[in-house]
C-alpha cells in the first residue's frame, strides 16, 4: 500500500510465503466488495490468493470456511 517505502519487503512478499506455508489461506476482506475493484490493493490481494477473498460478512465468512474445507 501506501506506506511500503517504509519496509524493506512489500507486502506482497510476505502474503506469498504465507502461502507457501498455508497453502489453504483465504482473505478476508473488511471492504465492501462492490469496491473491491476500485483500490489497487484490493486487487493485487485478490491475484495473490488466487481469487480466495471473501466479504467480511455471515455469507463471505461460510464461504471462506467452505473454501477451506475443500
Amino acid at each position: 500500500g501506501s506506506v511500503e517505502h517504509w519496509n524493506e519487503e512489500a507486502g506482497q512478499v510476505w502474503l506469498e510465503r504465507m502461502l507457501t506455508v498455508y497453502k489453504h489461506a483465504v482473505w478476508l476482506n473488511p471492504t465492501t466488495e462492490r469496491y473491491w475493484s476500485s483500490t489497487p490493493s484490493s486487487r493485487l490481494i485478490q491475484q495473490i490468493m488466487g481469487s480466495r477473498m471473501y466479504p467480511l460478512t455471515l455469507d463471505g465468512i461460510d464461504a471462506a470456511i467452505t473454501e477451506l474445507m475443500r
